[in-house]
């Protein structure tokens, strides 16, 4: 299992999945409908690392962060 967090203005409580991939993650959430709107302007993070990949591999007990973009001056 991963979890999956989301962060700033995406309101929804992390969720635990069975996940051997990014991409695996994203058909999950491109389901979701408080989710999938944000998909493809979030940048991602593994264990807060930022990926640029759905290839990149997980490993149970990690963590996904999705970050939407954000506007600050």
């Amino acid at each position: 299992m991963v979890t999956i967090e989301f962060l700033g203005p995406i309101a929804k409580a992390p969720l635990s999945l069975e996940a051997a991939s990014l991409r695996d993650v994203a058909d999950a959430l491109k389901n979701d409908a408080d989710v999938s709107d944000w998909l493809e302007s979030c940048a991602v993070a593994v264990n807060d690392a930022l990926v640029a990949t759905l290839d990149t591999p997980l490993q149970p007990g990690d963590k996904v962060s999705l970050l939407p973009p954000v506007c600050g001056g």
